[in-house]
C-alpha cells in the first residue's frame, strides 16, 4: 500500500508531503496505481521547480518508494496551487481504488 502524508500549516496550507511503499497493484512495471501516484508527484515537483521561485527540500529512496518534499521558502500562491492539485489527484486515485491500495492522510506542521 502507498501511504500518502500530506503536512499543512497552521493556515492549512500544504507544505509537504511525504510518498511512502508501493501499491501492490500489479506486479512491477504494471502497477497503474504505482505509475499514477508517481506521474503526479514528479509532475508536481517538476512543476513547482520550473514554474515557481518556491524552495524546497527533497529525498527519496526508490527501493522503499520514498519521496519526501518540504517547502523551505514561503509558498507562493502557484505553489501552493499545484500542491493542491496533487492532493486533489492523490485522493482522485484513493477514490478510484477504494482506498485498498493508497492511503491519505494529513499532519499538521509548522
Amino acid at each position: 500500500m502507498i501511504k500518502a502524508t500530506i503536512y499543512k500549516n497552521a493556515d492549512k496550507m500544504i507544505t509537504g508531503f511525504k510518498i511512502l511503499g508501493h501499491a501492490n497493484y500489479a506486479e512491477k512495471g504494471s502497477d497503474i496505481v504505482c505509475a499514477a501516484v508517481s506521474v503526479l508527484v514528479i509532475n508536481t515537483i517538476n512543476s513547482i521547480d520550473k514554474f515557481t521561485s518556491d524552495i524546497f527540500e527533497l529525498s527519496q529512496d526508490e527501493d522503499k518508494g520514498l519521496i519526501e518534499f518540504h517547502m523551505v521558502s514561503t509558498i507562493s500562491n502557484n505553489g501552493n496551487l499545484l500542491l493542491n492539485s496533487l492532493a486533489l489527484g492523490l485522493q482522485g486515485i484513493a477514490e478510484e481504488y477504494t482506498n485498498k491500495y493508497i492511503e491519505i492522510s494529513q499532519q499538521k506542521r509548522p
